[in-house]
């Protein structure tokens, strides 16, 4: 059964069953596009979702269609999701933190003198 659909998630590649390389010419298999929505301006963009197109310029008409005619937007973003880049989970440990912010605290500089002091002569002057 030979499936004519346009719709890219339905039409696939025939790959032949041979073990030869496929080769995948341009235009023959649409790129997925991860979209970005701005509800007002100077809010964030949210992802909202994916959409598959041939091109960037039809993926934001796409995503337009997809995800901006119900919802308030001012704003869409879409980029194909391979080339979005990220880092292996093996590289986890240089996000790590160092919890322990206690110079981040006044508690090391010996001012509660000088603040006492303060605080005697101007009552004192009341």
């Amino acid at each position: 059964m030979d499936n004519q659909s346009l719709d890219p998630r339905v039409k696939r590649l025939k790959l032949n069953t041979g073990g030869e390389p496929v080769t995948v010419h341009e235009g023959e298999n649409w790129n997925v596009f991860e979209v970005f929505h701005q509800e007002k301006r100077g809010a964030h963009h949210e992802h909202v979702g994916c959409v598959h197109a041939p091109n960037a310029q039809l993926a934001l008409v796409f995503a337009k269609e997809q995800f901006a005619r119900r919802k308030k937007c001012v704003n869409l973003w879409v980029v194909r999701s391979a080339d979005i880049l990220s880092f292996d989970t093996e590289d986890e440990d240089m996000f790590a933190n160092n919890l322990d912010k206690t110079y981040r605290d006044a508690s090391g500089f010996k001012v509660m003198e000088k603040i006492n002091k303060f605080k005697k002569s101007t009552h004192d002057k009341e």
